[in-house]
């Protein structure tokens, strides 16, 4: 299907350029959200007539949006969560879980603004982008942790699970004899020196 488009899309083009798109795409996305208008003769004529009002729109929506992003970049919300001992989320962490925390900032984001290339299924930081207009983007950073003690850790850059992992290394071991039949009892060396003596 044509279209025409009435604001910038990603991946897709600008104000007024017309390209041709899937049809659920342009049905279930495009079309309800007011992104764009089918590119019949009709429609092209309208938006060549209204093209200075939707331009002027856009402008005014991207400085509020540039004005906001003061606000949103380089924040960092710290996300309190359970895990197991490797580090792996009892769960993952949705947008919503991010939105909410942005907003206690003061942020004023919406669900629709987050972009989360992945889900986030482990402890650790994570760089978020946050879509405040098509054409602005700011990047807020995902701070997961089990406990705030973990989380001031690794906003100051140290890997939490390779320093638990150290410090498990030191742990007990046996003693171990290569000459020993299966069964038998390891004997202390300070043992045998003793019968050797007597």
């Amino acid at each position: 299907m044509d279209i025409i488009l009435l604001e910038r899309v990603e991946k897709l083009g600008n104000i007024g350029d017309v390209v041709s798109v899937k049809d659920g795409f342009a049905r279930n996305y495009l079309l309800p959200n007011k992104k764009a208008l089918r590119a019949n003769e009709k429609n092209k004529q309208v938006f060549e007539a209204n093209r200075a009002k939707i331009e002027a729109d856009n402008a005014e929506r991207r400085s509020s949006a540039e004005a906001q992003s003061g606000n949103v970049e380089g924040k960092q919300v710290v996300l309190i969560r359970a895990s197991s001992n490797s580090g792996q989320l009892y769960g993952s962490v949705s947008v919503r879980d991010i939105v909410d925390a942005l907003n206690e900032q003061g942020a004023g984001v919406a669900k629709n603004m987050i972009v989360l290339e992945r889900p986030i299924k482990t402890i650790g930081v994570f760089d978020v982008r946050v879509n405040l207009h098509p054409e602005v983007a700011v990047t807020v950073k995902v701070n997961v942790a089990r406990s705030a003690d973990e989380a001031d850790l690794q906003s100051q850059g140290v890997d939490v699970m390779a320093a638990m992992f150290e410090q498990d290394v030191s742990g007990f071991t046996e003693a171990y004899d290569p000459n020993a039949e299966p069964g038998e009892i390891a004997v202390e060396e300070a043992e045998v020196e003793g019968e050797e003596e007597a």
